[in-house]
C-alpha cells in the first residue's frame, strides 16, 4: 500500500511545480501608499518592503485628476515621459512587477506637479 501513496505525492509536487512555472501561482499584493493610496509623497513607501518578480502593486486614485505611468529611469528621475511607457487610469490598476529582477519605475503625470510633489515610487525585484 506504500506504494499508491508515494505516486499521491510524487503527482502533488509535480502539479505545484507545473503551476510555479506557469504563473498561476501570483505573487504578494501590496496596496501604493497603503491607506492614502497612490498620492502626494508616496515615494518613500517603498523603503524597507522586499518585492519579488510577478508581485502585484495596486494603484488606488481619483481617476479625473491622476494616473500612473510606468517609464524608465530618466524619466523617473526628471519627472518627464518619455518613448516607452505605460499609461493606467483606471483608478485601481493592478500592476504585475515584470518576472526578472530588476527596477521599477512610477510616476502620476495627469496633473501638472504631481511627480515634482513625489507621486512616484521606484521598485526593486532584487
Amino acid at each position: 500500500m506504500a506504494q499508491p501513496r508515494v505516486f499521491e505525492i510524487v503527482t502533488a509536487a509535480s502539479l505545484l511545480s507545473m503551476m510555479l512555472c506557469s504563473g498561476i501561482v501570483k505573487g504578494a499584493t501590496y496596496t501604493v501608499g497603503d491607506d492614502k493610496g497612490w498620492s502626494f509623497n508616496v515615494e518613500s513607501w517603498t523603503n524597507g518592503k522586499k518585492f519579488l518578480p510577478g508581485d502585484v502593486l495596486i494603484f488606488n486614485y481619483d481617476p479625473t485628476i491622476h494616473n500612473v505611468v510606468s517609464v524608465d529611469q530618466v524619466s523617473y528621475d526628471t519627472c518627464t515621459v518619455g518613448s516607452n511607457f505605460q499609461v493606467f487610469e483606471s483608478g485601481h490598476d493592478e500592476v504585475t512587477l515584470p518576472n526578472t529582477r530588476g527596477w521599477s519605475y512610477f510616476i502620476g503625470n495627469k496633473t501638472l506637479g504631481d511627480c515634482n510633489n513625489k507621486m512616484k515610487i521606484q521598485v526593486s525585484t532584487f
